[in-house]
């Protein structure tokens, strides 16, 4: 899997994008090159493309955009062109000059994971609309975006702030990294510009101190470069920011680069909002807000449908409560009955907005991970499993609390593969797995 393309590139020369290509491809995100709209249509019909990087040079750039949204069908196919100023319809992200590698594969991880928690929105308004429940991204009157610039004032500092308020964005400045932390704390950004003085210090200060904090993590930052020089991009991008603009570059197109990151970033929340409302569903279990059986199943069904036809994987977990001596004896009494609540949230909040999460019985959770291939769910349930198991329970009076761990079981959705028997694989899987543990910790004794 590992030469599968990721990226398409649509280009009818290298000159402009080849460089982009094989630092791409270094740092894997393979890329695979197009010529003409034909080869990219047979291109995303014959494999798992996550992403377009288009060439407005290319003699049919301007039908493109459209043209890969229709030929990539219900898959969601986020765009960057390379060659424009500000974004075309259809484009996510538009550059003058092709983005470093590094930034190229920052920007294109965040766009795929939008997508993906987008289509899974899709699918999940679906499932509860058959069961007569309703699922909405709300902000039916959007409030304009919002915008902190971090630094001195100077003359391209007003004229990227008018630029921005020109785009209808309500911008706050903030002269110091004092007023631009206090102003954090205070108010929700869509997103921030820092201006990079000499030494970039007060800039790296802000963007460190973001990056520290769990609610300002998200907030996509772009360095502003204040003098021309030698500058290690890939550290920058490394450090948190999502952009880099050098000092040469239009304060019409840094806006619009910002704009789009906030408009992403702002989206992105939204669809977070919207799935992470589901939890308080009459449709969900209520102990632990998690999908029940039936809810489950259903949905699974729609997910691996949805898989096909977008040609993405999706993987499903089993994480059953392990038969330990030290459990055993907290179900004496029902303690661990009294803490399985807990312990479904905890799951709830370990998996990515974009997974499915249900409670499968008292003492099993299932999850359904789309766009995963097998060995990367295995990862994603063994991290779930080792944080909850290092949270201690109440065990009783005058016993010490326990700890829960799991049997774990994965598998990956096989072309035509039913829900049922993909299930039937992970539960297959752990039981296996926990066979051979017992098998080793025999010989081991």
């Amino acid at each position: 899997m590992g030469l599968v393309p990721r990226v398409l590139i649509v280009a009818e020369t290298d000159d402009r994008l080849g460089a982009l290509c094989q630092g791409l491809d270094a740092i894997g995100w393979r890329t695979l090159t197009a010529r003409s709209l034909s080869a990219a249509a047979a291109a995303l019909a014959d494999y798992p493309i996550e992403a377009a990087i288009i060439d407005l040079a290319h003699p049919d750039a301007e039908e493109l955009p459209q043209f890969l949204a229709t030929a990539a069908g219900d898959r969601r196919l986020p765009v960057i062109a390379v060659g424009a100023p500000t974004p075309a319809p259809g484009v996510d992200l538009a550059t003058s000059e092709p983005p470093h590698p590094a930034q190229a594969a920052l920007r294109l991880e965040h766009l795929v994971r939008a997508a993906i928690a987008e289509e899974e929105f899709r699918l999940r308004q679906q499932t509860f609309a058959v069961r007569g429940a309703t699922l909405d991204l709300g902000d039916s009157e959007p409030q304009p975006l919002k915008v902190l610039v971090a630094g001195g004032v100077d003359a391209r500092f007003l004229a990227l702030s008018n630029a921005l308020v020109a785009e209808g964005a309500e911008v706050i400045a903030a002269p110091t990294p004092y007023t631009a932390f206090d102003y954090l704390h205070e108010t929700a950004f869509d997103a921030a510009v820092l201006w990079g003085a000499p030494d970039h210090a007060p800039a790296l200060s802000i963007a460190s101190g973001m990056k520290r904090n769990t609610r300002l993590y998200h907030i996509p930052l772009t360095l502003y470069l204040r003098h021309p020089g030698e500058i290690n991009l890939t550290e920058l991008f490394n450090r948190g920011f999502a952009d880099v603009a050098s000092a040469g570059t239009s304060e019409l197109e840094i806006a619009s680069r910002v704009l789009a990151l906030a408009r992403d970033h702002r989206r992105h929340l939204n669809v977070r909002k919207a799935l992470e409302t589901a939890r308080g569903s009459d449709l969900m279990d209520r102990e632990t807000g998690l999908f029940t059986p039936e809810l489950f199943a259903g949905h699974l069904a729609r997910l691996a449908e949805g898989a096909r036809a977008r040609r993405r994987p999706l993987s499903v977990c089993v994480l059953r409560v392990a038969e330990t001596d030290v459990l055993k004896q907290a179900r004496i009494g029902g303690w661990l009955d009294r803490a399985m609540p807990q312990i479904g949230a905890m799951v709830s909040r370990l998996v990515r907005v974009e997974d499915t999460a249900a409670r499968l019985a008292p003492e099993v959770f299932a999850l359904a991970l789309p766009a995963t291939a097998g060995a990367a769910a295995r990862l994603a349930a063994d991290r779930i499993a080792a944080v909850v198991g290092c949270t201690a329970f109440d065990a009783g009076p005058d016993r010490s609390p326990f700890v829960a761990e799991f049997d774990i079981g994965s598998a990956e959705v096989a072309p035509g593969e039913s829900p049922a028997s993909v299930l039937e694989r992970a539960s297959a899987d752990l039981a296996a797995r926990k066979a051979q543990a017992i098998e080793a910790a025999r010989v081991a004794g």
